[in-house]
């Protein structure tokens, strides 16, 4: 072998059992940053935003990175969980766990019903049902003003201290809302890394590759759809539940499309089809926008632009360029 190419192959080599490593533990690693993450950022609420909206893009990207059909409808998911959790505090008097569970059932639910009605189509038609069923579900709780508020969002979800563990929490606290948050979304780092690693995970990854080839395999293609839809949507019915009790109120815009927007952009931003690609573009792009949103009220274009030139130069987003194609 060359003198000059074994520096290159030790390099190279030493880069792929980082990467392979990294893959391997990606729950425990992901964890850990989660862990000293409110350390490094400006202020804790931007932590905590960066939490819920990464574990918001995680959820979408099972559908969209992993399973590849690209949703439009997400916010319903999101704001499904979001305002299920709200009214079950304010109108039901429930505990916070109650009401966190309740949210993430409405993630399911949510899913479920919309899947069952879009999951058969596919590329632009699979978007723009998604989309329209998002639509759907926006103008009844828009419309729904006694449970949801209407128009001036659901407001009152006060949880002021938190039982876990035999201990009793200032909720209020910012950095001890982080951790509580965290607890939760690492508890969804081990529980999608699970589901990427089992079988099913790789029937997922099987059906986006080639669904021809999956389906004279004997894998009911139909099936495998629906049940990542609805999974995704337990995930952004978490994020929508937490997310309630991070704001105390649940905004009717959480519905909007903009917000499924958001979930896009985080992907392709992170990675699609990583796993710690999400919340790395949940990351960048809040930091973006709380950093140019300080210096011009024009950030929307700043930061798009921004976008642009990453998709155009590093389509496959931040990790994704950093690192070759995951394994789960």
């Amino acid at each position: 072998m060359d003198e000059m190419s074994r520096p290159l192959l030790r390099t190279r080599t030493a880069r792929t059992n980082w990467l392979e490593l990294a893959t391997r533990h990606r729950a425990s690693l992901a964890s850990l940053v989660v862990l000293v993450f409110p350390l490094v950022m400006p202020f804790t609420a931007l932590a905590v935003n960066v939490l819920i909206y990464g574990l918001y893009a995680l959820g979408f990207n099972l559908v969209y990175g992993y399973l590849g059909l690209l949703s439009f409808g997400h916010a319903a998911l999101f704001g499904a969980g979001a305002y299920l959790c709200g009214i079950a505090v304010v109108h039901f008097g429930l505990p916070w766990y109650a009401a966190i569970a309740i949210g993430v059932i409405a993630g399911l639910v949510m899913a479920a019903l919309m899947g069952v009605l879009a999951i058969r189509t596919r590329g632009i038609y699979f978007a723009m049902v998604t989309l329209a069923l998002s639509q759907c579900v926006y103008y009844v709780f828009y419309q729904a003003v006694d449970w949801t508020g209407g128009e001036n969002g659901l407001r009152g979800i006060n949880v002021r201290t938190i039982d876990m563990f035999g201990l009793r929490l200032d909720f209020i606290d910012p950095m001890i809302r982080y951790y509580v948050i965290a607890i939760f979304v690492i508890a969804a780092f081990f529980l999608l890394s699970r589901i990427l690693a089992s079988p099913f995970g790789a029937v997922i990854e099987a059906v986006r590759e080639n669904t021809t080839r999956a389906r004279a395999s004997g894998y009911d293609v139909t099936l495998t759809r629906l049940i990542t839809f609805v999974l995704s949507g337990g995930f952004c019915g978490l994020a929508g539940a937490l997310q309630a009790l991070h704001l105390s109120i649940v905004p009717i815009e959480i519905l909007h499309y903009d917000t499924s927007g958001i979930a896009v952009m985080i992907t392709l931003l992170g990675g699609m089809g990583t796993f710690f690609g999400p919340m790395i573009g949940a990351a960048v792009f809040l930091l973006l926008e709380n950093l140019v949103s300080a210096w011009t009220v024009h950030w929307q274009l700043v930061v798009g632009a921004i976008f642009m030139i990453c998709v155009l130069f590093f389509p496959a987003g931040i990790w994704g360029t950093l690192s070759p194609r995951e394994k789960p």
